[in-house]
């Protein structure tokens, strides 16, 4: 049978969704057409990637969420990301002649997932305030059957194996779940995940607990034990998501809001405060000049961030103290035309991730972002329950007197952030991306071309981007432009003194982003878009 693929831009009448595999966003339209609201569309989205885009995401990740009801004031964040093992100390690594976390097994698997509870709360946040009446296991079932059936693999998907088998095969599992017969599966072909499958099912019957406690977490536990993690049931048991209030700055006509910490929310807003100082001097959307500022606002930003940003139950900063006006106007003041500042020591804020936005016709809003870190996370299944696990953990320092140091029940910095946009009361938009360090830059993009520019939100999200930062192997950050922009701008640029290079079209490290946008008349109308960088899509749902 064929399968129709959502487009890359829709408009619809009674809700709509953008998500990066369009398997997802089909899922969460099916949830809207039966009458559910944004948050139960958006389980079925997050359960949904977590299965058909696993190199991203999965049930052993963190998720963070806005939620809104459509009123800019409700936004409310929701914190489902866990903390490190109890049994965990800087010492854990010294004492073994380590000097870092490593990136991949047992040994990177020391923070407990969100994931999974964040759908959990969710859903009892939309059942108790919303009114939602769909069941939890209705949310689940299209996941369920796609680990179980198969589901074609994504080009995206074919890709990051290619590119990360050698280095991922010697994982417990890894193998055997995403390397039928040892070989990386060319895209389109039919992948199945069996043991996933069972996890969803007892996850459906038993609840989001099941996965915290009871012989779905002893069996994880057991399995990542044997990998060399030191988590204990203890600790999974122990995990409770957040609700938090999230972080707003004015911008244009409205306000930009995003999440606190531990994530680099508040990088994002004091990218987009400055930029919205600055927007004379800004050019069109693919100057050279929009680029300059944007780089160097974002080398000012990110020394803050990486200053102060960390769990706010170890580390209390008043993030909303960067982002008051002259705190603001005195950064804007360093920012000047064709003038490269020096180039400050920021971290590699690295990794794959998946943002996904939902709007349902009453206009209730949801922005959401989950991530297993690097891709495929630490490349450890837990068990033989077809959830692999997250590596969160390596983005904590073993240097105690660093602000992300390790320490247990600590959680790590976290570059996840989703966001939306209000304006005159009313949430107007949810946007976000994945990429590590590239995410305040693309969320920056993103809007400024959406509403200081005017650009429709296909255009916002498909036109060439730029990325800033780092990357595997490099001493010093760079510049990087999609080979979409005209040789001037390059040219300009390179003129001013930024160390900058190409990289393909639509390239893969600009992140995959999205946007859902609703609009108030005599009722809502919606439109979003999904990236082309990405195997996404969007699907609207009509009154009919």
């Amino acid at each position: 049978m064929t399968r129709t693929v959502p487009p890359l831009f829709a408009q619809a009448s009674a809700g709509i969704v953008s998500a990066p595999h369009f398997l997802a966003a089909e899922a969460g339209a099916n949830i809207l057409r039966c009458g559910g609201n944004a948050i139960e569309a958006a389980i079925a989205v997050g359960s949904t990637l977590a299965v058909v885009y696993p190199h991203m995401n999965g049930l052993g990740g963190d998720a963070f969420w806005l939620i809104s009801d459509g009123n800019s004031e409700t936004v409310r964040g929701l914190a489902a990301a866990g903390p490190a093992g109890q049994y965990y100390s800087p010492a854990t690594f010294l004492d073994a002649h380590l000097h870092e976390i490593p990136f991949r097994g047992g040994r990177s698997a020391l923070t407990v997932p969100g994931a999974v509870a964040g759908w959990g709360s969710a859903y009892e946040f939309s059942r108790n305030t919303w009114h939602g009446a769909l069941s939890w296991g209705d949310l689940l079932e299209g996941a369920y059957l796609h680990a179980a059936r198969g589901f074609p693999i994504s080009p995206n998907q074919s890709a990051t194996l290619a590119r990360f088998a050698p280095d991922l095969r010697e994982q417990p599992g890894f193998v055997q779940q995403y390397l039928p017969n040892g070989e990386v599966p060319i895209a389109g072909t039919l992948g199945t995940q069996y043991a996933l499958s069972e996890t969803l099912k007892t996850l459906a019957k038993e609840g989001a607990d099941s996965f915290y406690q009871g012989s779905l977490a002893e069996t994880m536990i057991r399995g990542l034990r044997a990998a060399g993690s030191l988590l204990t049931e203890a600790d999974m048991s122990a995990f409770k998501t957040d609700w938090v209030e999230p972080l707003r700055v004015a911008f244009g006509d409205g306000e930009a809001i995003n999440f606190p910490a531990p994530t680099q929310g508040v990088a994002s807003l004091m990218i987009l405060s400055l930029l919205d100082r600055l927007k004379a001097d800004l050019g069109d959307h693919l100057s050279a000049d929009f680029i300059h500022y944007n780089v160097e606002i974002t080398k000012q930003v990110f020394q803050w961030r990486d200053r102060v940003v960390a769990d706010p139950y170890f580390h209390d900063f008043d993030l909303q103290q960067l982002l008051q006006e002259g705190f603001l106007t005195d950064i804007a003041a360093l920012i000047q035309p064709g003038r490269v500042l020096p180039t400050p020591d920021i971290g590699i804020g690295d990794g794959d991730t998946v943002w996904f936005g939902v709007a349902d016709a009453a206009g209730r809003t949801v922005s959401v972002i989950q991530s297993l870190y690097h891709e495929f996370g630490c490349g450890v299944m837990a068990g033989d329950t077809g959830v692999i696990w997250n590596n969160r953990g390596c983005a904590f320092s073993l240097k105690t007197e660093q602000i992300n140091g390790l320490e247990p029940g600590k959680r790590p910095f976290h570059t996840l952030n989703p966001a939306m946009y209000a304006e005159n009361g009313r949430v107007q938009m949810a946007y976000g991306s994945m990429g590590g360090d590239g995410q305040p830059q693309t969320q920056a993009a993103i809007l400024m071309r959406a509403k200081h520019f005017g650009l429709s939100p296909e255009e916002a999200v498909a036109s060439p981007r730029w990325l800033y930062g780092r990357t595997w192997g490099e001493r010093s950050a760079g510049l990087r432009l999609e080979h979409r922009y005209p040789k001037q701008v390059y040219a300009d640029l390179q003129r001013w003194g930024h160390s900058l290079s190409w990289v393909p079209d639509y390239s893969d490290v600009m992140g995959h982003a999205g946007i859902v946008k609703s609009s108030t008349g005599l009722g809502y109308t919606f439109a979003a878009a999904a990236d082309p960088r990405s195997d996404g899509g969007v699907m609207g749902v009509d009154v009919t």
